[in-house]
């Protein structure tokens, strides 16, 4: 018997489609269903590793990727079958079932979509075979009319589940009722009878001053709104979409400023999203050297086009930030991408990032290759001096997504300066100690890595995902997830 759908369907980017599939994924499995997400095509420079149904490892995107735990399910490719990595305005990276597929990377967008949609659907069908409920994330708007012929991500993947449907706008910005109206009557008509309720979501203030307006939206479209959905602070989950705040810090006195340099193609920020959580920490995201100003770290991190990204911190001046705070003792952490910058050199003998000199806070060369490493790591760290000390014989888990290897610069090794190397292949250190490099994404995630760091205590996952749910559930109108869920 092929599962339930649900599906979860957005007036805009951030209206909150993520979060609420989240929730609606722990609230179905907390009733003893099994339970299994799904996005059709995700673009999102935020990835996570999990497993391949050939028994090996590829990426998809953050957002299915927490969903899968709070529905207690192991996360893998099909939930995620088609994620596309930005690496410039108008190119992005394909990756088809957690790998790469080069081909289509290089045909234009229109063009993908009738090669995409049957993987997908595949894809859909075979975790329908395997579970209860689906819970289907869309992407952007359904109402984008231009797009329509090729949308296989909101209306295709409506259409062949079946899936009954809630429209999400995001209250705060303002215009919501207008959001849903205008959404509700884009949509085809076929797709339109598939929606069972409005959610309004980040709502502040007294929901009954809302009055006429929902009840006004219902007699218009003949669909209910089914949740006003209060905004809520701290919840802990990643957020999908660009830098989560401007600024911010965790309650007491800040004893800690961290610095994470925005540059435009950042990528796997939401493994900041910890430091949120540390008591008397400030993060601060750089996109200029004042910002860097008064910083007690600056963390370099993953980027999508590296050789690119390092050019954009130059423009701004940030590289002479970064190589005065390390010339004081500053703490620096470059994570992949910003690993490779903070090295000598970077070599694309194949044209898959490009050529460009390094920062050389690091006696490092990285060379690009076609071959993308896409793994879960679990290693353990040497000692190391200086400011890292604290991480030296933890032993952490993480993973790893990136193109090119890192080997000690051959010039510089043969004089005898050399990179401390904390693990093989991994990470390394400079002398001082106070500049580490590491492929190891979710270093910051680590428990042991938190406590050593900040004395910190990791948040559960499992006290996230109950947190979204209890929100979402006491603010719906009741039997409104039966109702979603039943013909």
């Amino acid at each position: 018997m092929k599962a339930r759908c649900v599906m979860v369907l957005g007036t805009s980017s951030g209206a909150g489609k993520s979060w609420l599939a989240t929730a609606l994924c722990r609230l179905y499995a907390r009733r003893g269903l099994r339970v299994a997400p799904f996005k059709a095509q995700n673009m999102s420079n935020n990835a996570r590793v999990v497993a391949h149904p050939d028994g090996g490892e590829g990426e998809i995107g953050s957002a299915q990727y927490f969903q899968a735990l709070a529905a207690g399910v192991e996360p893998d490719v099909r939930m995620n079958p088609v994620l596309l990595k930005p690496e410039a305005d108008t190119r992005s990276q394909v990756v088809c079932l957690g790998r790469v597929d080069a081909a289509l990377s290089a045909q234009p967008w229109r063009q993908r979509s009738a090669r995409l949609w049957p993987l997908a659907a595949q894809a859909l069908d075979a975790l329908r075979a395997e579970h209860d409920v689906i819970v289907i994330e869309g992407a952007g708007s359904p109402a984008e009319i231009n797009l329509h012929d090729s949308d296989y991500v909101n209306l295709g993947t409506a259409r062949h589940s079946a899936a009954r449907c809630w429209l999400v706008a995001d209250i705060d910005r303002g215009g919501a009722l207008a959001h849903l109206y205008g959404t509700w009557a884009l949509l085809p008509e076929d797709v339109r009878g598939q929606l069972r309720g409005f959610v309004l979501n980040k709502f502040r203030g007294d929901a009954a001053l809302l009055s006429p307006g929902p009840e006004r939206l219902h007699a218009l479209t003949g669909v209910p709104t089914v949740g006003t959905l209060p905004l809520l602070r701290g919840h802990g989950l990643p957020e999908e979409d660009g830098v989560f705040d401007d600024r911010t810090h965790a309650a007491g006195a800040v004893h800690t400023t961290v610095a994470v340099v925005a540059y435009p193609r950042i990528s796997n920020l939401d493994e900041f999203q910890p430091l949120r959580n540390v008591a008397g920490l400030r993060l601060v995201w750089a996109r200029t050297p004042a910002q860097c100003v008064g910083a007690d770290w600056i963390i370099l991190p993953g980027s999508k086009a590296t050789a690119a990204d390092l050019a954009w911190l130059r423009a701004q001046g940030l590289d002479a930030a970064i190589a005065a705070h390390a010339a004081h003792g500053g703490r620096v952490l470059g994570i992949c991408g910003g690993l490779q910058m903070l090295g000598e050199a970077l070599v694309d003998p194949h044209g898959v990032d490009g050529n460009a000199a390094g920062l050389g806070l690091l006696p490092l060369v990285t060379c690009f290759e076609p071959r993308k490493t896409v793994r879960r790591r679990r290693v353990t760290l040497a000692p190391c001096p200086g400011p890292w000390a604290a991480l030296g014989g933890l032993t952490v888990q993480g993973y790893e997504i990136h193109h090119g290897h890192t080997v000690q610069h051959p010039a510089l090794a043969a004089r005898g300066e050399l990179a401390r190397e904390l693990s093989p292949g991994v990470a390394w250190a400079n002398p001082a100690g106070n500049v580490l490099g590491v492929y190891l994404h979710g270093l910051l995630e680590d428990p042991g890595a938190l406590r050593a760091l900040f004395g910190a205590r990791a948040r559960p996952w499992d006290e996230v995902f109950d947190t979204l749910a209890n929100h979402v559930q006491a603010h719906l109108t009741p039997g409104a997830l039966d109702a979603l869920l039943n013909p």
